[in-house]
């Protein structure tokens, strides 16, 4: 069973949206102000004066900041699985477990 769809109205430069969502009201809130906020960096800081150019670059900026915490992660994972396979080797036999 799927978590009930809530529609929450939000305001994204100047515009009024209702999303309909699985979010919580508050996260789709929450999502759409840090939305409206690239936006209005990428107008605030460039010679970017139509909305929709600054909506693409902002979303390029919300994706490439996307892809760097993917690849923090991965490299955290990558971390912990060389740490576990060396805390691994310093167990005794029997407590070691299968290796992962």
């Amino acid at each position: 069973m799927s978590a009930p769809k809530h529609s929450t109205r939000v305001t994204i430069c100047g515009e009024e949206y209702t999303l309909r969502t699985d979010a919580s009201p508050e996260r789709t809130r929450a999502i759409a102000a840090h939305v409206d906020r690239a936006i209005r960096d990428v107008m605030g800081s460039a010679a970017v004066v139509e909305s929709h150019k600054a909506a693409i670059l902002a979303a390029l900026s919300i994706t490439d900041d996307l892809f760097k915490e993917r690849e923090g992660r991965a490299e955290v994972g990558k971390s912990m699985r060389a740490l576990s396979s060396e805390l691994r080797r310093w167990l005794p036999p029997g407590k070691r477990g299968g290796a992962t």
